[in-house]
């Protein structure tokens, strides 16, 4: 019986060669999404899985508020990790990082750049797990100026030889011995590093101030601990360590309790390690991290594509049902069963799913490099893999029984009287079901096509939205600390030459990586006991042509001048600092004060500055964030970056005369920049992206779905070949003849179009609240989209009915 039913399937697929195409072609490429889909977000719920007791491993959220502002972020206190453990029994380690960016990594004469580099605390393998290939385990970090790499580090550095023991110099000054060497961080990882340096040689972790928060910290919690016990804990380890050194800013008397009062907080709390890639978005990532909203949107998307393939064999296989109401018939009348008739029709579903899936396969595997170039990752078809093979098989029986189950019920319900009086119901006239399966396909195709458009149009917003300062034509060169005290003279000689329009030297750069640094004031006069008087601001630095260089603009007052000496003792504050501080009168000329490094000795150690002029406000993070309060201040002796402003419109030219003059100056160090609107960009490369693939998909759903139209459209003229041949006997014209046989389908589309816009608004809506500055919904947006699918709708069904309204009438009729 089996032999016969794979008989038979083999036969109809042959002798419908058209249909059977179109339903292996649009499932073969439904396939092939899903499946690409699939392995993406499997690799997207993979991250941080291999580290040893990852369920145990947890990071420290630190949400604060204070002076106006909020914020959540990894930055914590020096003390923390050594505090830990001593607190709570139920911590078995902790360890804590401290991130600054690349290093040049020095062994023998030859300089590399190196941008996986962090200091880390002694007990780092305590709490991640990783295999140790060379050294002793016990105490690798132990000691100042050591340092632990990677196999991968090892390997680029000292070829076909040991590591261990061996000298590194980071920077040109820092020499280190190292202590270990560990297997290669896992792929799926949220932070990726080579060099583990060692945190006993840094000063900065030896700072015992609990307000100066600068390290990101983790630990790992014993096996019959509760997190939700420790984050009950916080707020009272907080208040002993914190409450003493409340003085340096407010001065003596000020106390824990008074300062919650007023609003302001500072709460920690347990992140795990398995929820960071996905639900983590805070200052002070290592990486940028993925959103598991966009997890469950992909799923959604691959099940709908699926799903549309799935429909296109639904709708012919019910649509053709005529062709194959006679077999039906005389089954039933020569004793066939109708569960004998659904087994029928379900192995023919099962056997296209097959083939199918089997040419998926090759399909994956040409889509699959193209997927990763935009998605950012590395994704392969595990084909050495037995669980694959099994759910590839399982998957194609699933989607085959998916797509025919509903035609097998339908087809064999048939009725063998009916069939022969001739009562058996053609093409779509009897198409319910089937019309709103293709309502479906299409509503979902506007949806991923409104979802697409949305996405461009945000970005676009962002490229071209006034951020307060010029982004465009300036080259920021790094790692200027290899000139020393040639800094300034590189900068000179660079703005002398006719290309250059300005340059500027400094770290604190309104784009992504640049440098941060934040601190509470309050204007001169007014009670420093009063906490709600303070206002959180960015604390930046910069020399004489700050502003120029990057083309920000002055609201109020004048910018910093060589000839204003008493310029170095002035300040430059931003619109938004203007209105928090509250001044009374024109905030130029105003003074304010910040007690931060006092240690509440007493006013003569308050640093006081001299407001010069009013910046515009100017977007320093993500549009997601809302623009903070900043201050600039004189550097007399500026570090850092070197952005140069330039005319040229050949950026090559630029870029060669920069290098050029770099290695006069810095022979044999490596010249490492960066474009200042790339920077920007990258704030936005996970939107690129997602619209890239949003494009990509409703270009996959549009396609199968216009693949079902074209199939349905071809057989609904067949099946009223002889209606038309007679409508052209009688004097229809052809654009009539291609009217009436598309004005049902195109319905169906303006239906889909209806259903579909309200859904898209809903979910896009959603999405754009993730910004603070976001483009408005027009409904531009849904007649592009409306428009597009009904163009490419009607172009579908045209083809079609154009070839059915053109042919000969004579050959429609001469059997009549």
């Amino acid at each position: 019986m089996l032999k016969n039913y794979f008989t038979i399937a083999f036969r109809n697929l042959k002798k419908h060669k058209f249909y059977s195409a179109i339903n292996i072609l649009g499932l073969s490429l439904g396939v092939a999404v899903c499946a690409i889909i699939s392995l993406f977000v499997i690799n997207e719920l993979s991250y941080d899985k291999d580290f040893i007791d990852a369920n145990r491993i947890y990071r420290i959220k630190n949400e604060m508020v204070f002076g106006g502002n909020a914020s959540n972020t990894l930055y914590t206190p020096a003390p923390l990790v050594a505090a830990l453990p001593e607190e709570f029994p139920e911590v078995e380690a902790a360890v804590h990082f401290r991130h600054s960016g690349s290093y040049l990594v020095k062994q023998e004469d030859q300089n590399i750049k190196e941008d996986k580099v962090v200091w880390a605390s002694k007990d780092f393998f305590k709490v991640f797990a990783l295999p140790i290939l060379e050294g002793n385990p016990e105490g690798i970090l132990d000691q100042p100026n050591t340092l632990a790499i990677s196999e991968k580090a090892a390997k680029k550095h000292f070829p076909n030889e040991s590591a261990l023991g061996k000298s590194l110099i980071l920077d040109n000054d820092m020499d280190f011995i190292i202590s270990g060497v560990f297997a290669d961080m896992p792929e799926n990882s949220h932070f990726h590093f080579d060099f583990l340096l060692s945190m006993e040689g840094l000063d900065e972790a030896k700072d015992l101030v609990w307000l100066n928060n600068n390290f990101q910290t983790y630990l790992k919690i014993r096996a019959d601990a509760q997190p939700e016990n420790l984050n009950a804990k916080f707020p009272s380890m907080l208040k002993k360590y914190v409450e003493p050194q409340l003085s340096f800013v407010f001065g003596e008397g000020a106390n824990w309790d008074a300062l919650v009062a007023t609003g302001a907080k500072m709460e920690y709390t347990l992140q795990p390690l398995l929820d960071i890639h996905l639900k983590s978005d805070l200052v002070g990532e290592f990486e940028p991290n993925f959103n598991i909203t966009y997890v469950y949107l992909f799923i959604a998307i691959a099940l709908f594509i699926l799903i549309l393939a799935c429909i296109n064999f639904m709708n012919l296989s019910t649509a053709r049902s005529a062709n194959r109401a006679k077999e039906v018939g005389i089954r039933k009348v020569m004793g066939s069963f109708r569960f004998h008739l659904i087994r029928q029709f379900l192995m023919e579903s099962i056997l296209l799913s097959f083939i199918s899936f089997l040419i998926a396969l090759p399909v994956v595997s040409i889509l699959l490099p193209l997927f990763n170039t935009l998605s950012g990752r590395s994704l392969s078809l595990p084909l050495d893999s037995v669980w694959f093979y099994s759910i590839w098989i399982g998957g194609a029986l699933f989607t085959g029984l998916l797509a025919g189950v509903y035609p097998a019920f339908f087809l064999s319900g048939f009725k063998p009287i009916s069939i022969l009086k001739g009562k058996v119901s053609m093409g779509m006239k009897s198409g319910g079901i089937r019309s709103s399966l293709v309502v479906f396909q299409f509503a979902v195709s506007i949806v991923l096509i409104i979802a697409t458009i949305t996405v461009f149009s945000q970005l676009n917003y962002i490229q071209n939205k006034e951020i307060g300062f010029n982004k465009n034509q300036v080259i920021t060169v790094e790692e200027t600390y290899v000139l020393g005290d040639q800094l300034a003279s590189f900068k000179n000689e660079i703005l002398a030459n006719s290309m250059i329009l300005g340059g500027t030297i400094s770290g604190y750069l309104p784009v992504s990586g640049g440098w941060r640094s934040d601190s509470p004031w309050l204007v001169q006069g007014r009670d420093p006991k009063q906490p709600e008087n303070f206002v959180s601001i960015q604390n930046w630095s910069g020399d004489y042509d700050y502003i120029k260089t990057l083309g920000m603009n002055i609201a109020e007052g004048r910018d910093f001048s060589v000839d204003f000496p008493s310029d170095s003792s002035g300040v430059l504050i931003n619109e938004i600092a203007a209105k928090r501080f509250n001044f009374e009168g024109n905030p130029v000329g105003q003074q304010i004060v910040s007690m931060v490094g006092s240690n509440g000795a007493g006013s003569e150690n308050m640093i006081t500055r001299t407001v010069l002029g009013v910046i515009e406000d100017f977007h320093f993070e993500s549009l997601k964030e809302s623009i903070s309060p900043v201050l600039l201040i004189i550097n007399e002796n500026p570090n850092g970056p070197i952005s140069f402003r330039f005319k040229s419109a050949d950026t090559k030219e630029v870029i060669a005369m920069v290098e050029s003059k770099w290695n006069e100056m810095a022979p044999g160090q490596p010249f490492s920049y960066a474009f200042l609107d790339d920077r920007f960009g990258n704030m936005y490369a996970s939107e690129i992206r997602l619209g890239k693939v949003f494009a990509i998909f409703a270009g996959f759903a549009i396609l199968i779905a216009c693949l079902g139209l074209f199939a349905l459209t071809a057989f609904t003229a067949e099946q009223r070949t002889k209606e038309i041949g007679i409508r052209k006997v009688l004097g229809a014209s052809v654009g009539g003849i291609v009217l009436l046989l598309s004005k049902d389908f195109t319905k169906l589309v303006l239906v889909a179009f209806v259903i579909a816009s309200p859904l898209a608004w809903w979910i896009m809506d959603l999405w754009l609240k993730n910004y603070q500055y976001k483009v408005s919904f027009g409904w531009e947006m849904f007649l592009v989209a409306g428009a597009f699918v009904a163009i490419v709708a009607m172009l579908t069904i045209s083809f079609q009915s154009m070839k059915a309204a053109s042919s000969n009438p004579v050959d429609s009729l001469k059997s009549e």
